[in-house]
């Protein structure tokens, strides 16, 4: 059954419903038995959500590209005074909210640069105007990261700055800006960001305020493999605490047009092992998305059966990974993403942001029901 002997005691484990260690996740990092991973992140799979595969509605808004942080992964942010970065006025921002698909959206992803002079009152004007133009559509914005930024510019506490968020129409985080938490690593990609811990405390105050987040883990580039297994560890740690994480979505680096374009792109294998491993060592975390952007569609697809029970969605148009090389369609439609699931044995699950089912009506292409 296992080509890798030393994956033997771990499937003891998976298959009791034991909690997989530390050394247990270094173990299987090393391993080359991606046949023998898969099928046992597919019995967790299988164990946590069935055979559905979720997707969902959504169209990702980038208010601005301009950015105070030069982190060394990242091929999206402009400095201040380049003349290809662009800031989105109110305006046009719910202009592009409501450009795109006939079909109902049922979520609003926004993320952006960390912006030198807009202010926290304008970003609260931005979902404020958002939720009075499309009430119906759950807004999930701002990362860790811009969180932390917001606070440090205003003076104001974490806690503080998400209240006001929150009571501007903010509905929860997505999981952006974790990268690895581990210091050594974060001085070179991101030196210019939180750190792996305010990370965590910031996840951590956005939970207790009942918001819930995604979180994310973007390999491929300096760190180790106990660089991986110790940023899944803390996640779960975190998890175990505040049960605020709705899914967890791990990222390949895109090197291209970056300053670490000299690292050689991710393989598939690599990406499939982290969805597997991912999948095993979360336990406490209900969901695992094959990001499609990021893995392709056929990635995506082949990660159904490797522990991934999540395709995201529509997008429409997403520019952080296609600045940095990616070659993926900036968006799919529903019938597109039901098909590539269907075609992988699954069943396709229209969720919206907090996982309830989502149940089209009459006109599909603007009416649907949340099924609770």
């Amino acid at each position: 059954m296992f080509d890798d002997q030393r994956l033997r005691p771990i499937h003891e484990k998976v298959m009791a419903g034991e909690r997989l260690s530390f050394e247990d996740g270094v173990t299987m990092y090393r391993s080359s038995d991606i046949l023998g991973l898969g099928w046992m992140a597919n019995v967790v799979r299988e164990r946590t959500n069935g055979n559905a595969t979720f997707f969902n509605v959504n169209r990702h808004i980038n208010p601005t590209d301009v950015c105070v942080a030069q982190c060394k992964l990242c091929a999206f942010g402009k400095q201040v005074r380049d003349p290809d970065g662009y800031t989105m006025s109110h305006e046009q921002a719910w202009e592009v909210a409501g450009k795109g698909w006939t079909e109902a959206v049922t979520e609003f992803h926004i993320v952006g640069g960390l912006h030198p002079t807009l202010t926290l009152d304008w970003y609260c004007e931005l979902l404020r105007g958002l939720k009075q133009r499309f009430p119906q559509v759950h807004l999930k914005a701002f990362t860790m990261v811009e969180i932390g930024y917001f606070a440090t510019r205003t003076k104001l506490t974490i806690r503080q700055v998400l209240e006001k968020l929150k009571d501007a129409g903010m509905d929860s985080l997505p999981g952006g800006g974790a990268e690895i938490f581990s210091e050594p690593v974060r001085r070179i990609i991101c030196d210019h960001k939180i750190d792996g811990n305010a990370w965590i405390e910031t996840a951590r105050e956005a939970h207790s305020l009942g918001l819930h987040s995604n979180c994310t883990m973007l390999y491929g580039h300096v760190e180790s493999e106990e660089d991986r297994v110790d940023h899944l560890v803390r996640l779960r740690t975190l998890q175990d605490d505040t049960q605020g994480f709705q899914t967890f979505i791990p990222l390949a680096f895109h090197p291209a047009n970056t300053p670490l374009h000299h690292i050689p792109v991710t393989s598939g294998f690599d990406d499939i092992k982290n969805i597997a491993i991912s999948r095993l060592m979360l336990d406490n975390i209900p969901h695992i998305k094959a990001y499609w952007i990021m893995m392709t569609p056929r990635m995506a697809q082949i990660a159904q059966r490797f522990g991934a029970d999540d395709l995201d969605g529509t997008v429409v148009e997403e520019k952080i990974y296609h600045d940095a090389g990616a070659t993926t369609s900036q968006s799919l439609r529903r019938e597109e993403l039901m098909r590539l699931i269907r075609e992988a044995g699954r069943e396709p699950v229209e969720r919206d942001t907090l996982y309830r089912r989502v149940e089209r009506t009459a006109q599909p292409e603007t009416a649907f029901t949340i099924l609770v």
